[in-house]
């Protein structure tokens, strides 16, 4: 396994928050040794203290990997503390949104192998997708390790370059909001039809939640899923005629909303 290479060379956590806790909870469960993991955080929970990882006690020589989990805003302040460890061997990791490859090497050296990642918020549940992509330096072992550390918390894509991860932004890294203004509207239109508000939560979540589970392990296609729903001249079609209207339904609407995340994400990257 390539977190072997991790539980002998060790691993820095830059950062851990929300998504680097959810990230080390998965490699301590997947039996990565807590003697290898170095972990840099101002502000530790207790949870973090009681793991036994090394919490701010410094670095290794040569680490197998250095994972960058602070916000973006905090990265210029927070990355020159690994500085030492670039052009080497040690790989970085970054799943900070807006940052760049480019933005890294400035910092950590020309040389330096790095990947980017784009995860999401389900990965706190263990159900996440991240997309990675790297640089020119980085090898193919390098991938194999950066796919399993990020499997920890759901599924992971290779993306054909770094061109690609605004695209990957706006679909599914800002893809969980749409879901959540989903069953927010969904409910406010049951309550609208006359159900009492937290009834039409309640089904509105339920709904989502289930539809989401069936289409992960169904085999079909989520518009073959779709059809299997919809009864020729039944209620789900006069609703799909709505949505599935050309100009006004969900295909425009969640176009538009893809391409205005996906231009604000190339504007933060500059």
């Amino acid at each position: 396994m390539a977190l072997d290479r991790v539980a002998q060379d060790g691993l820095v956590l830059l950062g851990c928050g929300k998504m680097g806790t959810a990230l080390l909870t998965g490699w301590l469960a997947a039996g990565l040794p807590v003697d290898s993991v170095w972990v840099i955080e101002p502000n530790p929970t207790d949870w973090l203290i009681q793991t036994g990882v090394r919490l701010n006690e410094g670095l290794p020589e040569a680490p197998a990997v250095a994972l960058l989990a602070v916000k973006p805003q905090m990265m210029g302040k927070a990355l020159p503390a690994l500085q030492a460890l670039g052009n080497g061997t040690t790989l970085f990791v970054s799943i900070a949104a807006g940052t760049t490859i480019a933005t890294f090497e400035g910092v950590l050296g020309a040389e330096t192998p790095i990947i980017r990642t784009m995860p999401n918020t389900p990965a706190m549940v263990g159900r996440g997708i991240t997309a990675i992509c790297g640089n020119a330096h980085v090898s193919a072992e390098d991938f194999a390790l950066a796919r399993e550390l990020m499997a920890a918390v759901g599924e992971v894509v290779e993306l054909d370059g770094e061109h690609q991860i605004d695209a990957v932004t706006a679909v599914s890294g800002s893809g969980p909001a749409y879901v959540f203004h989903l069953i927010e509207t969904m409910a406010a239109a049951g309550e609208a039809e006359g159900l009492p508000a937290d009834v039409a939560m309640q089904l509105a979540r339920a709904t989502v939640c289930g539809a989401g589970e069936l289409a992960y392990r169904s085999s079909e296609t989520a518009a073959q899923l779709r059809i299997n729903v919809t009864s020729p001249g039944g209620t789900t079609a006069a609703a799909m005629a709505v949505l599935m209207d050309p100009e006004t339904g969900f295909p425009a609407l969640l176009k538009r909303a893809v391409k205005a995340a996906a231009v604000r994400g190339r504007e933060l990257g500059k």
